[in-house]
């Protein structure tokens, strides 16, 4: 007979371990925390159970989750993971990938859903939203009045500029009546024109904690606001409708007062630069000038200017007397000109040529006959010559 195998305890757990990890795909997992441990190695090991049995788990590196939103025994929680071993022990654990406090897979698909809906009317386009201003002299809070997110915001403000003109606006930023108090925040302040900016802001939380900023209400009233809107909830990590539809979103309180703050800052760097380089120009420009006048005060201009005057008035006279000689001669070509025309005008003039014994044959009605077709036999007819006039009657045509 041959000899059964024995194994060892690391096989057996091994064997377990290869059996249980391979068998189930990861799964939810709806429970109660029974105990809990949040590691300062940044793991998480508690106890899910419900009104039966109960099942170890980890979660590793989900310290900074599950401190942000209050973890605590006795939470309903729904954690997303699979079943593992943990050999030294030779125990089955369930180790988290995700986790979410019981109904937020509901609020998930509700955030879904408005995010889809306000996206297809375009409240979260780019193009629509407006420019957040450079210097903002009058800027508009609308936060809890005791929240830690508004002495975040007002402790960098007041170390960096103390100057500042803010106007805090009081409003729930939890709860039922939350979404409907900021909103009343961002009409007031665009009713009054208070603010030339405005900044949305809160802590973080859990999605409940941070649900009134997933209203439908708010995200309208965020995107219909005049004044350019700034986002500041929760942590970075945290996203909200209300983030989608301002003009700007920043992951915290304290980056909305750096932003704020920085470009003002950024204007007096670049302010403090252009004057550094006005001072530059206007130094150059000075010692430019300065040269110029140097350079003038040693020049004949200045040291002989009455002579530089005399050799002026000496050249207009020279031009005077070279101008009179031309015009001279112009006028003498023009007079012989002149006499020419009129020797060839007289030459002309048909009175000059009656005087040399020619004469004008007129009709009896005043008409010059210059052809014979003009005048028949026994036509009386009128002889003009220089200083007298005949009249004589036509006896017969004679042609050459």
């Amino acid at each position: 007979m041959s000899e059964e195998p024995v194994w060892s305890v690391s096989e057996v757990n091994a064997a377990v371990r290869d059996l249980i990890e391979n068998s189930l795909m990861p799964f939810w997992i709806r429970a109660e925390v029974g105990t809990l441990t949040i590691h300062r190695s940044g793991h998480v090991y508690l106890t899910l159970k419900d009104h039966a049995c109960q099942l170890r788990a980890a979660y590793f590196g989900g310290a900074t989750l599950c401190r942000s939103m209050n973890l605590a025994v006795g939470m309903s929680l729904e954690v997303f993971g699979k079943l593992t071993v943990y050999p030294p022990r030779g125990e089955y654990q369930f180790t988290i990938r995700t986790l979410r406090p019981v109904g937020q897979g509901e609020l998930q698909r509700r955030f879904e859903e408005l995010k889809r809906k306000l996206a297809a009317e375009g409240l979260f386009d780019e193009g629509r939203k407006k420019p957040i201003p450079q210097l903002p002299r009058r800027i508009g809070v609308i936060t809890s009045a005791d929240g830690a997110a508004l002495r975040d915001f007002l402790q960098i403000v007041e170390r960096r500029f103390p100057n500042l003109f803010i106007r805090i606006y009081p409003a729930a930023v939890q709860g039922v009546n939350a979404a409907a108090e900021v909103a009343a925040g961002i009409a007031f302040f665009n009713r009054t024109a208070g603010a030339d900016v405005l900044v949305v802001t809160r802590g973080g939380g859990s999605m409940e904690d941070l649900w009134p900023f997933n209203e439908e209400r708010l995200a309208r009233a965020v995107a219909a606001s005049r004044i350019p809107v700034i986002s500041a909830v929760g942590h970075e990590i945290d996203f909200t409708i209300c983030d989608f539809a301002a003009d700007l979103r920043v992951p915290t309180p304290s980056a909305a007062a750096e932003l704020v703050i920085g470009r003002r800052e950024e204007f007096l760097t670049r302010l403090q630069r252009f004057e550094k380089d006005l001072k530059q120009a206007l130094r150059w420009c000075w010692q430019q000038a300065q040269q110029r006048l140097k350079r003038a005060e040693q020049s004949y201009v200045f040291r002989e200017p009455v002579h530089l005057v005399q050799i002026k008035m000496q050249q207009v006279d020279e031009r005077y007397e070279r101008l009179q000689r031309v015009l001279g001669r112009r006028l003498e070509m023009n007079l012989r000109r002149l006499t020419a025309a009129e020797n060839r005008l007289e030459a002309m003039d048909p009175q000059a040529v009656l005087k040399r014994g020619y004469a004008l044959l007129e009709h009896g009605s005043g008409g010059l006959i210059t052809r014979p077709e003009m005048v028949r036999p026994g036509e009386t007819v009128r002889a003009q010559l220089a200083d007298f006039a005949l009249d004589m009657t036509v006896e017969r045509i004679i042609t050459t």
